[in-house]
């Protein structure tokens, strides 16, 4: 069944990236109803509204049902999305009330995309770090929070950290390579895994808190003479809409609008996550509102799939071997089509350090115990 789909305004796009080649254990990942390029919905559910997006998802943030998506596992560039599967790794690690000096080499980001307007040599407490790259999507605050993660390795041991932590949600279609979601060859990810990732985030408290600030200031710096200044959250759905968690916009000229949102109705939490939009006739977080809408009018016990829990794949056999069926095949609407194109492979060996494996153990025990201008 195709995807409900709105006409977009025609526009000039850059070349996408080749995807990797499709990995069946993969596309099958949360149910086999969910291994489709097309539409898959509950028997009997309405139709969702039409959209923009390639590609997106709603789900159950507390239960892990998946109420429906189109494409749920197709490949797909991120943007800034991806600062969420940063959030996921590095808030166990570091310290909110920690104060951190900027480099210069933090504020090595691509000319004209989004930034909060850090100092180099400024000094600037973790938590305000996190607002920034929250609320005002800073490239060069994703680059500072992958350093101080990254230990002895930098931002390039924080970028290993998130892959390591994208493997452990089950999110096996994602590959970070910028900490930020600037585009880089190779960096992909799918309406599903960003479902995962949001999970993630949406369990910490201190995470739920970041989204949902409206306002913050980022405080002068006398010694630079750098003045302070007012940030606002430019997630339009904790304005707009009622019972709204908070969420991630992203844009780049390869992945377009992207979006992830989330709300509560009647003691119910729904995520949306939606790749490949445009802007009009709806904005991605309107879109993501609408999605939102259709979830919420569903019965509660209506899926055609679940998310995973951490750790749950690596539990089972080895993604090269076959992987016995757990269950039937779940009854849904879905296209009778499931193929990805041909791409060229992607997969980069990445060496782990000692250092790198003591962060990641951490915060796996932590866990436990618990658009706009490019890269916006």
């Amino acid at each position: 069944m195709p995807c409900p789909k709105a006409v977009a305004p025609k526009v000039v796009r850059s070349p996408r990236p080749t995807p990797p080649p499709s990995v069946a254990e993969h596309r099958v990942v949360g149910g086999e109803a969910l291994a489709t390029t097309g539409l898959v919905v509950p028997p009997g559910a309405p139709a969702p509204p039409k959209v923009t997006a390639t590609s997106w998802l709603v789900a159950d943030l507390d239960s892990g049902e998946v109420l429906g998506g189109c494409g749920p596992h197709e490949y797909a560039t991120p943007a800034s999305v991806q600062k969420l599967l940063l959030a996921a790794t590095m808030l166990p690690l570091l310290d909110p009330a920690k104060v951190v000096t900027v480099t210069r080499a933090d504020l090595d980001i691509a000319p004209g995309s989004s930034a909060v307007g850090l100092l180099p040599g400024g000094r600037y407490r973790v938590e305000t770090l996190w607002l920034g790259l929250l609320m005002q999507s800073g490239n060069e605050v994703a680059n500072v929070l992958a350093r101080l993660g990254g230990g002895a390795d930098g931002a390039a041991g924080g970028v290993r950290l998130m892959n390591e932590q994208a493997r452990r949600l089950g999110a096996r279609q994602t590959n970070a390579v910028t900490p930020s979601g600037l585009d880089a060859p190779g960096q992909f990810t799918s309406a599903y895994d960003l479902a995962l990732i949001a999970r993630a985030c949406f369990d910490h408290p201190t995470f739920r808190r970041y989204a949902l600030t409206e306002r913050t200031r980022i405080p002068a710096q006398k010694a630079l003479r750098g003045k302070g200044f007012e940030i606002q959250n430019e997630n339009q759905l904790i304005y707009r809409y009622s019972g709204a968690l908070g969420g991630k916009t992203g844009f780049t000229d390869y992945a377009r609008h992207t979006y992830v949102g989330a709300a509560e109705r009647d003691g119910r939490r729904l995520v949306v996550t939606l790749l490949g939009a445009e802007p009009r006739p709806l904005r991605g977080w309107e879109q993501g509102a609408a999605l939102l809408d259709w979830g919420f009018a569903l019965p509660r016990q209506a899926g055609v799939g679940r998310l995973v829990e951490p750790g749950e794949l690596d539990a089972g056999p080895s993604p090269s071997a076959p992987e016995p069926t757990a269950a039937p095949p779940l009854a849904a609407t879905a296209s009778a089509t499931v193929a990805d194109g041909p791409g060229a492979g992607m997969f980069v060996a990445l060496a782990v350090g000692a250092v790198a494996i003591a962060l990641a153990v951490i915060a796996a025990r932590r866990s436990r115990a618990a658009g706009r201008p490019p890269g916006g």
